[in-house]
C-alpha cells in the first residue's frame, strides 16, 4: 500500500507554499485554476488523504457522531444505531459506535477519550453500571464542557440534555391491561432489568393496571431481578401458581416466559397469555408461537435521536434552544401467544 503524501511533501516537491497546496484542494478563489489542476492531479498521483479532522480545526467541527449502546447482543440497540447511522449519512456526518457493556468505567473512559476533538457530539444509552450506582457526573461534565448529548431509551433525569425515550409506563400500563381484557385475571410479571430506569417504568405501569382493576398483587407471581441469570434461576416457581397470563419486560424475559410456559404443559394462548418487550426477529418468526410485543421503534428512536443532535451542533449560539424529552409511542403488535378477544 502506498504511504499517504502530506500537504508539507506535495508543497516541497511542487516548491510552493503548504497554505497555497491547501487552498487549492479546498478549491479557493485565490489560487489559478492551473494550479489548482496541477495540486490536485499531483495530490492524487501521491495518493493524499485530507485530513477530516484538520480541515474543520477552525469552526472545531469534525462532522462525527459518537454513539455509545451497553449492549451490542441487544437487537433494539442495533435497530437504534441503524436509525441513528440513516439519518447521519444523509446529513453528512460521520459514525464512531463503541460499546460500554454495561460498565461505568469503560463508559467514562469512551466519553473522555472521544471528546478530546474526535467528535462533535454523543447519543447514548446510559450503561447498567452507571443507573445502578446513580453516578452521571462524567455525562454533566462533557457537556458542561461544550459537547452536546443526546440520550435515548435508559436516560438520567438528573442531566440536563436532550432525551429519547419511548412511553415505558403507559405501554406497559396499555399491555397489562389488555392481557386483562383478554380475561386474564393472574398475571406474572417476570423483569431481568429492575436495575434499570426503563424496568421500573414498565413495572409500575404493570402495578398500575392491576390497581385499575381492583386486581390484588400476588408478589409470588412477581420476578423483579438486576439479571438474566436470575431471572432464570427464579421463572419455575411462578408456575407453582395459579397463572393465565404473562407480561415480560425485556426480550430475553420474554423467550424465557414462552419456553418455560411450554415447558411445563401449558398451551399459549389457549391457557396462558404472553406480551413480552421484544420486538426482534426472534420474537416475530423464530418461535412458534410468535410472541406478541411491545415494539419499541428502536429505528425511529435513532433517527429521532440523530436529528435532534445534528439539530444542536448546528444551531447558532444565539438560537440555542431549552432541552426536549421526545417521547416515541409504542405499539403492541399482536401475535399467536395471545388469545383474540
Amino acid at each position: 500500500m502506498k504511504a499517504k503524501a502530506t500537504l508539507k511533501q506535495i508543497a516541497k516537491e511542487l516548491n510552493v507554499s503548504v497554505s497555497t497546496v491547501s487552498k487549492a484542494l479546498n478549491d479557493s478563489p485565490e489560487i489559478s485554476e492551473q494550479t489548482k489542476v496541477k495540486i490536485k492531479e499531483y495530490a492524487k498521483l501521491k495518493n493524499y488523504k485530507p485530513n477530516v479532522i484538520g480541515l474543520n480545526l477552525k469552526n472545531r467541527k469534525t462532522k462525527t457522531i459518537g454513539v455509545i449502546i451497553p449492549n451490542i447482543l441487544n437487537s433494539f440497540f442495533a435497530k437504534v444505531f441503524s436509525g441513528i447511522e440513516k439519518v447521519a449519512d444523509k446529513k453528512g456526518y460521520n459514525v464512531i459506535t463503541c460499546i460500554s457493556n454495561e460498565s461505568l468505567e469503560k463508559e467514562i473512559h469512551t466519553l473522555e477519550m472521544l471528546s478530546n476533538g474526535t467528535i462533535d457530539g454523543f447519543i447514548l444509552s446510559v450503561s447498567e453500571e452507571a443507573q445502578k450506582l446513580q453516578d452521571y457526573s462524567h455525562f454533566s461534565a462533557i457537556i458542561n464542557d461544550g459537547t452536546p448529548i443526546v440520550m435515548f431509551d435508559r436516560i438520567a433525569d438528573e442531566v440536563e440534555c436532550d432525551k429519547v425515550v419511548v412511553d415505558d409506563f403507559d405501554s406497559a400500563l396499555n399491555s397489562t391491561q389488555h392481557l386483562i381484557d383478554l380475561g386474564c385475571k393472574n398475571i406474572a410479571l417476570i423483569s431481568s432489568v429492575d436495575n434499570l430506569s426503563v424496568g421500573k417504568l414498565r413495572a409500575d405501569g404493570y402495578l398500575k393496571a392491576l390497581k385499575d382493576n381492583s386486581i390484588p398483587v400476588n408478589d409470588n407471581i412477581i420476578i423483579r431481578t438486576d439479571s438474566e441469570e436470575d431471572m432464570k434461576s427464579k421463572i419455575d416457581a411462578i408456575f407453582d401458581h395459579k397463572i393465565d397470563g404473562i407480561f415480560a419486560l425485556e426480550e430475553n424475559d420474554s423467550v424465557a416466559a414462552l419456553r418455560m410456559s411450554l415447558k411445563k404443559g401449558f398451551k399459549v394462548p389457549e391457557d396462558i397469555s404472553i406480551i413480552g418487550f421484544a420486538d426482534g426477529i426472534l420474537a416475530s418468526r423464530r418461535l412458534s408461537p410468535s410472541l406478541t410485543t411491545v415494539s419499541q421503534h428502536g429505528i425511529e428512536i435513532g433517527e429521532v435521536a440523530a436529528k435532534k443532535l445534528i439539530e444542536r451542533l448546528e444551531e447558532s449560539e444565539d438560537e440555542t434552544s431549552n432541552y426536549e424529552t421526545i417521547v416515541i409511542k409504542t405499539k403492541l403488535k399482536e401475535r399467536e401467544s395471545t388469545r383474540k378477544k
